[in-house]
């Protein structure tokens, strides 16, 4: 026992003629076992500005493509759904940040405000005036993801499995295979593992619904079915002018955007002839077969 007198003078032992108390010790219980720490992981999702999936396209007189003057884009269908399962993911969260990705001419910043509204934390903008259903084809995208991917690290790279002005179905493989990351295509449904190092991907194939599981990181191409996207209400789109939106030259990323593919010409499908009704069986049987010539 210590004690201290008011002089500042200190000794140690019991004090004469005072009773001294005992007080137990305390015990510290041993540190318990924490779980481990598992960070919800970045992904990046890619966006195209194309021709509204409502709109009756035209060609150009010199049919050398289609006439863009004055016609109604939107979002890529494909991108839509994978932008909508990206913020799935978030609101679960596995992912704690999901960055927009658009290449094209300046009419694109309106398509990733659109991804912003629907709720995408940012976005970037690689500029180029190519045409983006022709000039800027699918190997050039997939390198300048590429770029991005490098700077931005995310675990899980979405996109939709096809644009519907060109249907190459061509940059998610391309860009998995610049990473040499595992890619998982036409994906129906997807989910996470506990630790956040793989995905269970269930892929529509022509024989029904195959289902694999990737390591991460990884690129992942959505199919129709995957889900259902949500709506931009008004205030999400005021609030997306306010989140950041990076524009980057994309010349300037040192990336070759020349073509490899030349459009020779472009048609309009041949108008479909009228039906007709026939009087019996035979007759119908003589013009398949005389006519048609499917028989």
């Amino acid at each position: 026992y210590e004690f201290r007198s008011h002089f500042g003078s200190s000794r140690s032992g019991p004090i004469p003629g005072q009773a001294t108390r005992h007080v137990p010790r305390c015990s510290r219980s041993p540190p318990q076992p924490t779980e481990p720490h598992v960070t919800a992981m970045r992904a990046l999702v890619g966006v195209k500005r194309v021709v509204d999936y409502a709109v009756k396209v035209r060609v150009k007189a010199d049919k050398s493509g289609v006439d863009l003057t004055n016609v109604k884009m939107s979002m890529n269908p494909f991108c839509e759904i994978a932008v909508e399962e990206g913020l799935r993911l978030k609101e679960k969260g596995h992912i704690s940040e999901l960055i927009a990705v658009s290449c094209g001419p300046d009419k694109c910043g309106e398509t990733l405000r659109q991804a912003l509204a629907m709720g995408a934390d940012r976005a970037v903008h690689l500029k180029t005036d190519m045409r983006t259903d022709q000039e800027l084809q699918p190997l050039a995208v997939a390198k300048l993801l590429a770029k991005i991917v490098e700077k931005e690290s995310p675990s899980v790279v979405l996109l939709g499995k096809q644009a519907i002005d060109d249907d190459s179905n061509q940059t998610g493989s391309l860009l998995a295979g610049l990473m040499k990351w595992p890619q998982a295509g036409s994906a129906s449904q997807v989910s996470v593992d506990e630790g956040k190092t793989s995905l269970t991907v269930a892929r529509e194939v022509d024989t029904g619904i195959q289902e694999v599981k990737i390591p991460l990181p990884a690129v992942v191409t959505a199919d129709l079915r995957l889900n259902e996207p949500r709506y931009a209400t008004l205030p999400n789109l005021m609030k997306a002018k306010k989140k950041p939106m990076e524009v980057i030259d994309a010349a300037s990323l040192g990336v070759d955007l020349t073509p490899r593919l030349q459009v020779l010409k472009v048609e309009e499908p041949p108008t479909r002839a009228g039906g007709a009704k026939v009087g019996s069986v035979d007759e119908l049987v003589d013009k398949l077969k005389n006519e048609a010539k499917v028989l």
